[in-house]
């Protein structure tokens, strides 16, 4: 009595790098488990088991197992994906994504600051919100300008290293401080008590209010325990500043040498401030 020969099957052998992908679909608890499934076939096929035996212990039919292994062979990782995909086919290629992309970057149309999705989608050929879509997902807002100044300070590189290296290498016995202010708070006073929050109800004020003119804040952020110290001012001469200084020194320990950073703020370098 002869034996019939089967079907000869296709070579399977994995890159090392492959193996892992697989490896990493297989063991992952969220990824669909028909596509982990999928990955376990395919290791389990690479190992030398035969179709029989994978199905056996996967629970599933030999044509299912035989199915897999010769997709990936096939298409490699492009195999294990289902087919048809969903949905409609791409009418977007890539060319067109970096022609927009491009495009937006390093042109300006003629007669304008920017370019407009409508301007845009007639140079490419695609529709505007599509135009609208791949500046989303790239981040691109070709309508908003940001802006900035270079500093005229003549030794403007000497105080920024002053300030980083206060920031990152700050001295021995010594507390660094940032300082800045916030002047003209508005000092409101509510025309009738706040009513406190009830069940049902959120809390409610008044609309109209008393002014009591403005208020400046002070303050002062230690880099090193985040400790902030503040003071409120009726005003922001050198001398509120100056008293503010005191009370900073009143606070830090008497054993340590204080730095403070400040920007430039005619205040700041007062006379007054200075002899201080």
């Amino acid at each position: 009595m002869g034996v019939m020969a089967g079907k000869p099957r296709l070579p399977l052998v994995l890159t090392e790098a492959e193996r892992q992908t697989l490896q990493g679909w297989a063991s992952r608890r969220r990824t669909a488990q028909g596509l982990a499934q999928r990955a376990r076939i395919v290791l389990m096929c690479a190992d030398g088991r035969a179709n029989t035996a994978v199905a056996a212990e996967l629970g599933i039919t030999r044509e299912t197992v035989g199915k897999w292994r010769n997709r990936f062979v096939r298409d490699r990782f492009a195999g294990l994906s289902d087919e048809p995909r969903p949905g409609v086919p791409r009418t977007i290629m890539d060319a067109q994504v970096e022609q927009v992309v491009v495009t937006t970057l390093e042109e300006v149309p003629e007669g304008a600051t920017h370019w407009s999705k409508r301007e845009l989608a007639k140079r490419v050929g695609i529709s505007p919100t599509t135009v609208h879509r791949i500046w989303r997902a790239f981040g691109l807002k070709p309508w908003l300008v940001d802006e900035f100044k270079v500093s005229t300070d003549p030794f403007l590189i000497d105080k920024v290293r002053d300030v980083v290296g206060l920031y990152l290498a700050p001295p021995a016995n010594a507390a660094v401080f940032s300082v800045d202010e916030k002047p003209q708070i508005q000092a409101l006073e509510p025309t009738a008590p706040v009513l406190p929050m009830m069940p049902g109800t959120p809390q409610r004020r008044s609309h109209d209010y008393i002014r009591h003119g403005t208020v400046d804040l002070f303050a002062a952020l230690n880099t090193a325990t985040g400790k902030v110290i503040g003071k409120a001012s009726a005003r922001h001469t050198a001398a509120d500043f100056k008293e503010f200084l005191a009370e900073i020194d009143r606070q830090v320990e008497p054993d340590l040498a204080v730095h403070l950073i400040c920007d430039n703020l005619g205040v700041h370098k007062a006379p007054a401030v200075k002899t201080w």
